[in-house]
């Protein structure tokens, strides 16, 4: 079993809902346990800045699916929550689903690069992923907690 977390977001529709049927599909996926979640961060948007608020989590799982397996039951999520990958780049959606790291696993290829390029750019991915492992070293970026203390988390807070 290799620790995998993912990043989940929208700010579509019952963000809340599509990120709770989420983490349940996470829990169900074969070969795969849902260690812990993160609570959830209310989070402005990021890219594409007309657009409503976002709500983001993390989620650490175990799980013997090799990185493309994992992306694929991820995007297959997105689709059932009504993710179209179609339009501007850091649009709006209904659920975002980002592999962002995968214990011992360098890859770089044109569907996926592990670990996430652009984690330490973003505080709606480090707030709720510094919860869950502030330690974790991601190679090439350094240390989750240390990536956070460097971003600007200005709008930013847990949902009450």
């Amino acid at each position: 079993m290799t620790r995998a977390f993912v990043a989940l977001g929208g700010n579509l529709g019952d963000t809340r809902a599509y990120l709770d049927r989420a983490l349940d599909a996470l829990a169900a996926l074969p070969r795969t346990r849902l260690v812990t979640r993160s609570r959830f961060y209310h989070t402005p948007p990021w890219g594409m800045r007309e657009q409503p608020p976002f709500l983001n989590a993390a989620a650490e799982l175990e799980t013997s699916l090799a990185p493309h397996e994992l992306l694929d039951a991820l995007l297959y999520i997105e689709r059932a929550a009504g993710r179209v990958r179609e339009g501007e780049r850091w649009g709006p959606r209904t659920l975002d689903l980002d592999l962002l790291h995968m214990d011992g696993v360098a890859l770089h290829d044109e569907r996926l690069t592990l670990p996430h390029p652009r984690i330490g750019e973003r505080a709606f991915v480090l707030l709720p992923l510094a919860e869950l492992a502030p330690e974790l070293e991601l190679p090439g970026q350094g240390r989750v907690d240390a990536l956070l203390a460097a971003v600007d988390a200005a709008g930013c807070s847990v949902e009450s």
